[in-house]
């Protein structure tokens, strides 16, 4: 597990996290609701990399048209991964109908991730 990995805590340990005041404004303001970050990496030699920001990541609901292709395409694999090719087409097929997914009976739902 990478999170394991001791190199992790040493990165850990030389990083520096601080608030940006606007972005917490920003999540907060109900016209916005962002949630927004940023990175940037400073290295010893004194060179830095560009400080790059966003506003709104993919998943967020500005973001939506984005988002659904990425999370579907996810989901797939995920189906696949865990059920196999033929069960995870299935499965991607329930969830593409909607008008056939919010008719069906829960206990049907609940038998669909059964193997």
């Amino acid at each position: 597990m990478t999170a394991a990995d001791p190199r992790i805590d040493v990165l850990r340990a030389r990083m520096v996290v601080t608030e940006d005041k606007q972005y917490s404004r920003d999540y907060l303001d109900p016209e916005k609701r962002s949630i927004a970050n940023a990175v940037q990496v400073f290295f010893q030699d004194g060179t830095a990399t560009e400080k790059i920001a966003v506003d709104y990541p993919i998943g967020h609901r500005r973001r939506r048209a984005e988002g659904i292709p990425i999370l579907r395409q996810k989901a797939g694999s995920a189906f696949a991964v865990h059920y196999g090719q033929a069960k995870a087409a299935q499965l991607m097929a329930l969830f593409a109908d909607r008008a056939k997914l919010e008719a069906m009976p829960v206990h049907m739902l609940s038998a669909a991730f059964i193997r």
